[in-house]
């Protein structure tokens, strides 16, 4: 972690190079459209209906015009301190784990297992990066929690820029694999599961597409991180950090303890480690039988922080020092998800939200019959700028999506994955993604540097679900 998170470019001496506004200028427009589209747009409304699992889903048939409500000067004027409020669990998560992990760095527990595994693996280092991937992206696509990447990340850094490889590297780790798996999602509740029960087709149907598209999305994944890896590792120079002084100092603290002495892990450490393994061990347990998510997850996290603090030998202010010292390096992170909250919270306002949703439908409707797939893969990548969550995306498009396919010759299998694909890979690449952002802050990765090492996966990406949407209307796909 890092004292980043924004756009601004490392490499200041670089005349006439064209660099990205800073995060905040990009978000403060896209909140400025937000708002213009309500002095544009007629107001518009679906009714709401509950679902048999207690979920609220629109009405596809119940639309209808309201008056307008443009965002006013005022509403404008607290659209991101309301945008705080709304993405509040994401924020304090984001601070709470933070925090957490600047006392477990000053307990020395995580340089003394650095040193291990850096001595374990120097000569193999780079088969490090796919075994991490492969695990991190089965279990995305089995209980689908790209959420996790927040948690994976503190962790994984610190090894990564040990073995030499950069913050670059460690946040694509955990971002590339649970998008994979989240986008594919085989055995996915969050997307699969959710859609197909609003869509009226079997539960978990259609698996052996999905795992084609998951082995696909992995293996491009895979190679693209592992091109880049080995270039950052053979020569720093050609970073997308280079130059970061943050970065610099992570690869002061973690680097060239192959060359010492091992730290001591005295008796102390190996006792707070095995308090924070057992905290860990819960945090799984919890999420995976009790449907922990992340406000459960960050009082885990505190409590995880004092304990392990405190078996460790730190003084309780050396321990709430530790969180304040998180917490001011992932502030900007923090504060990104709450401004990017309130692009929607305009729309939402001005009784747009569900004018755009119905345009989109009456787009992807317009659509040749050959077309019809395509159109709603690329409506659904659209509309998740506004409606990053998963989930949430599910229950406002796919009422709509799933009748549609019907008329436009498109199974409502397709229909799903068109669903699946337009949610799941643009998850890390619109800045309204509050845990993305999150999760680069974390990292100390700013946004732009990330855009410009993922754009061409991205591409890469697009391609593939292009294909995978073809065949499936080619062929009628069905499951």
């Amino acid at each position: 972690m890092a004292k980043t998170g924004t756009s601004e470019p490392a490499d200041t001496g670089s005349a006439g190079r064209f660099a990205l506004p800073h995060i905040y200028v990009i978000l403060f427009v896209f909140i400025a459209l937000a708002a213009l589209l309500t002095h544009i747009l007629p107001g518009g409304i679906y009714d709401r209906v509950e679902l048999p699992n207690g979920r609220i889903a629109i009405d596809p048939d119940s639309f209808r015009t309201i008056d307008a409500e443009p965002v006013g000067p005022v509403q404008f004027m607290l659209a991101i301190p309301q945008g705080l409020v709304d993405a509040g669990m994401v924020v304090f998560f984001t601070f709470i784990i933070g925090g957490m992990f600047m006392v477990l760095r000053r307990t020395g527990i995580i340089e003394v297992a650095v040193d291990r595994l850096t001595r374990r693996f120097s000569d193999r280092a780079i088969l490090v990066i796919p075994v991490l991937v492969t695990v991190f992206a089965l279990i995305a696509t089995l209980i689908g929690t790209q959420e996790l990447s927040l948690v994976y990340v503190p962790v994984i850094l610190p090894l990564m820029i040990a073995l030499r490889f950069d913050s670059v590297t460690a946040v694509a780790v955990a971002l590339l694999a649970t998008t994979t798996g989240f986008t594919a999602g085989v055995l996915n509740p969050v997307n699969t599961g959710l859609a197909q029960t609003i869509a009226q087709i079997p539960l978990w149907s259609g698996m052996g597409l999905r795992s084609a598209l998951f082995l696909c999305l992995l293996a491009s994944a895979l190679a693209w991180l592992l091109t880049y890896a080995r270039k950052v590792r053979d020569d720093p120079a050609r970073s997308l950090l280079a130059g970061d002084p943050a970065e610099a100092e992570k690869r002061r603290r973690y680097r060239g303890f192959e060359d010492g002495t091992p730290p001591e892990f005295a008796l102390r450490q190996k006792a707070a480690s095995l308090v924070a393994i057992a905290f860990f061990a819960v945090m799984v347990w919890g999420v995976l039988t009790r449907g922990w998510f992340m406000m459960e997850m960050s009082g885990l996290f505190i409590m995880m922080g004092i304990a392990t603090g405190l078996v460790a030998g730190l003084s309780t202010r050396d321990i709430c020092e530790g969180f304040n010292e998180g917490f001011r390096e992932v502030l900007v992170g923090a504060m990104i998800v709450g401004i990017a909250r309130a692009v929607a919270v305009v729309l939402e306002q001005g009784q747009v939200m569900d004018t755009l949703v119905h345009g989109l439908g009456d787009v992807v409707g317009s659509f040749p019959e050959a077309l019809s797939a395509i159109g709603m893969f690329l409506a659904q990548v659209c509309f998740n700028f506004v409606i990053p969550s998963g989930s949430g995306q599910a229950l406002v498009t796919m009422p709509i999506m799933a009748p549609l396919s019907d008329l436009v010759g498109v199974t409502r299998q397709t229909a799903v994955l068109a669903y699946q694909l337009g949610d799941g890979l643009s998850n890390i690449l619109f800045p309204t993604s509050g845990y993305f952002m999150a999760t680069l802050a974390l990292a100390g990765v700013p946004w732009d540097r990330w855009v410009k090492f993922f754009l061409p996966l991205f591409g890469i990406w697009i391609t593939i679900g292009a294909a995978f949407m073809i065949y499936a209307q080619v062929t009628g796909w069905t499951g």
